[in-house]
């Protein structure tokens, strides 16, 4: 888009900034409903005729006619004073040491009410200071200022490759390029690459566990792993705490002392899995298969899964000898032949839960709530003092 300024024909006066589109005849158009005249010509200010559209350049000064001849505005030998200093006023400018030459009204009339309007306006009003070439020196960056010229020269924001749009976004805001700060921050937030939530592969997962030295631990906070294979792997001690673990096969892992503290652990397969000492507090373990784990740690450090959210879990044969249920929810849970010496179920929800064969010699039932349990086969018997507060 090119813009003109329109005087009347002789007038160097109230001239009019018109932008300047499709053809000569649409150019006449706007000029006539600009400055109230039947426009039938232009003239450049040397008197020439523009007869083709094409001819006119970016910040020309025409003068518009009714049918009369051209009138030269320069009655005398000085300038008009509105004509030099707003439109054919040459400056140059030294940005951080690089010069750039344009016009006092490529950086008025575009942004008004910016810096680089309110420092150029008005000539000596702010009291730029020039270096010995006469340019003004502004002390900012020069890669960052070039796009905001040219935006204020054409109205398109054109950065080219290797410049850091942030920088040219600080730069916008220093100089109050209101109308450019908007573009540039849509062209941000396109230019960042698109969130990835895809889960963690096995091949991945497995190539960072080999560029991890054993003494360090592996941080998986958070990390989504969900239907992820990562049975029979090492993973002692990883921290996979509110990780999402969803449908992932853990079979024949080792977790021995993994925090899986409140991770989502749901419909996955931990079978033959070693959870010694394992940290599952408050983690959701709906619908998962536990069948043969072994929570147990000849050392006595125990499995810890208060509150944990066990709903119709199959557990049936696992070790979990003095381990941690205290608040757990077990409802329709099978806990078939299990081994629960001395493990912690106060509060625990066995609503429903099949408890056929188990081994419950001293565990603490206090509080828990038990209807419609199994108890059959049981091993030891199970004192009523286990089970009331």
């Amino acid at each position: 888009m090119r813009r003109v300024t329109l005087f009347l024909n002789g007038s160097p006066k109230n001239g009019k900034v018109v932008a300047v589109y499709g053809t000569l005849s649409d150019l006449l158009s706007v000029a006539s409903n600009k400055l109230g005249i039947k426009a039938t010509s232009v003239y450049n200010g040397k008197g020439g005729l523009i007869d083709d559209i094409a001819l006119i350049r970016d910040d020309d000064v025409l003068f518009v006619c009714e049918g009369e001849p051209f009138i030269d505005p320069q009655t005398d030998s000085k300038p008009p004073e509105g004509l030099s200093g707003a439109h054919t006023d040459w400056l140059t400018l030294n940005v951080g040491g690089r010069y750039f030459t344009t016009t006092r009204s490529t950086l008025v009339n575009k942004e008004p009410d910016s810096m680089l309007a309110h420092m150029f306006k008005d000539r000596g009003v702010w009291g730029n200071k020039q270096d010995h070439r006469g340019a003004f020196l502004i002390d900012r960056s020069p890669e960052y200022f070039e796009p905001i010229l040219n935006y204020l020269r054409h109205g398109q924001l054109i950065v080219n490759d290797g410049i850091n749009l942030l920088g040219v976004l600080e730069e916008a805001r220093f100089f109050g390029i209101d109308s450019l700060i908007e573009h540039l921050e849509v062209a941000i937030k396109n230019s960042q690459p698109p969130e990835d939530h895809s889960p963690i592969s096995r091949k991945e997962f497995v190539r960072f566990l080999l560029a991890t030295p054993t003494k360090s631990e592996l941080r998986c906070q958070g990390l989504n792993f969900s239907g992820a294979d990562l049975s029979r792997l090492d993973l002692r001690y990883i921290n996979f705490k509110m990780a999402n673990l969803s449908r992932c096969n853990l079979a024949h892992a080792n977790l021995c002392c993994a925090n899986l503290e409140r991770a989502d652990l749901s419909g996955s397969v931990l079978d033959c899995a070693n959870l010694q000492g394992v940290k599952m507090l408050c983690s959701n373990a709906e619908g998962a298969s536990l069948k043969l784990c072994n929570f147990e740690d000849p050392s006595g450090l125990k499995a810890n899964l208060e509150g944990a959210n066990l709903k119709g879990v199959d557990m049936e044969g696992s070790q979990m000898t003095g381990i941690n249920l205290r608040v757990a929810t077990l409802k329709n849970a099978k806990l078939k032949n299990c081994n629960l010496r001395g493990a912690t179920l106060a509060g625990t929800d066995l609503e429903n839960c099949d408890l056929s064969g188990c081994d419950l010699q001293e565990a603490n039932l206090r509080g828990s709530n038990v209807k419609g349990a199994i108890f059959e086969e049981m091993l030891t018997p199970l004192h009523m003092s286990q089970s009331v507060r």
